[in-house]
């Protein structure tokens, strides 16, 4: 089973980047034959500054290889350095009907939001689906918020098959149900675009000031608190063992225990967990051609697969 995703390199990566979407990614690497790709391309539509992309890209890199892609087992690799998926997206585009695209919500909330309107913005699905198309993906995990874009990529590969003969694999989307919502530190879904993430590989000091920061309602030490009500323990049980959520529940349940160590004990967990990849990431940026070559080995067994499809697709159509 092929199976394929990819992640934009818009900015630091924070914790529900990495418990929303990197975590399960990681486990792909042994359901079957991955690939997981920089969408770079992609994030062309929101960043305009050439150093801050590349800034980004590389951040991304290292993030996954510290906290465990193994570049032997999924090929991983920049969208960029696959560039047979951009003539394929022009193939796909010339029977993608504008109707279909129209009714994708996500270009609608990122221009209700008030990003530009542009064409690589509304294209977007497009692109995505020869990403998925070019691999022959056959299956793409998702969050419910690109459940639509599959649909969409579903949508394209059924009709150029029905006009041109079966060129492309109709991928089945999995839908991720996203560790529910991994709230930020004012209690809304942790996002860059609202200043309440906490970096999975910031300063130290910086992290633990951001754990303190967590808005709590006004109980007192001595009142006794509802753990499923708080934005605290909300992020706790994701870090925390079954006996250790289990144990700060009864806590909170008992009354005695003021919030100021709950964020404490948090802080705890989050440095138990990433230290050992924040040791993996400082030995990496020591050797950046390590992390180059697993991404060139990365774009060679993915352009390979591409080149396949796009000389099909190529064919279909009579360019060849």
């Amino acid at each position: 089973m092929r199976i394929l995703s990819g992640i934009q390199p818009s900015g630091k990566l924070h914790l529900g980047n990495y418990l929303g979407m990197m975590r399960p990614v990681l486990d792909l690497q042994d359901r079957g034959e991955s690939y997981i790709f920089i969408a770079d391309y992609h994030a062309l539509t929101t960043i305009t500054d050439p150093k801050l992309l590349r800034e980004y890209t590389q951040d991304v890199a290292l993030d996954f290889l510290a906290c465990g892609l193994d570049g032997e087992k999924a090929a991983f690799y920049r969208q960029s350095d696959v560039p047979q998926v951009t003539e394929l997206t022009w193939l796909l585009s010339t029977l993608t009907p504008m109707g279909l695209l129209e009714r994708c919500h996500s270009y609608k909330d990122k221009i209700a939001r008030g990003l530009t309107a542009n064409h690589g913005l509304f294209a977007y699905p497009v692109l995505m689906a020869a990403d998925i198309l070019a691999v022959q993906s056959d299956l793409v995990p998702v969050g419910r918020d690109q459940k639509q874009h599959i649909e969409v990529a579903r949508d394209i590969a059924i009709k150029f098959n029905n006009q041109y003969g079966e060129v492309f694999k109709v991928p089945e989307p999995e839908i991720r149900e996203e560790v529910s919502v991994v709230p930020g530190t004012d209690g809304r879904k942790m996002s860059k675009s609202y200043g309440n993430a906490i970096d999975i590989f910031g300063p130290a000091k910086g992290i633990k000031a951001s754990i303190m920061r967590i808005v709590t309602d006004s109980k007192t030490v001595e009142d006794v608190k509802d753990p499923d009500t708080c934005n605290v323990f909300a992020l706790y049980r994701l870090l925390a063992s079954p006996a250790e959520r289990h144990a700060m529940a009864e806590r909170y349940r008992a009354g005695g225990l003021g919030y100021g160590e709950v964020k404490k004990d948090l802080a705890r967990l989050f440095d138990e967990h990433f230290a050992p990849f924040r040791a993996k990431r400082d030995e990496l940026e020591k050797n950046l051609d390590y992390v180059h070559e697993i991404l060139r080995k990365g774009a060679d067994r993915a352009r390979t697969l591409a080149d396949a499809t796009l000389k099909k697709a190529r064919q279909a159509v009579g360019l060849e």
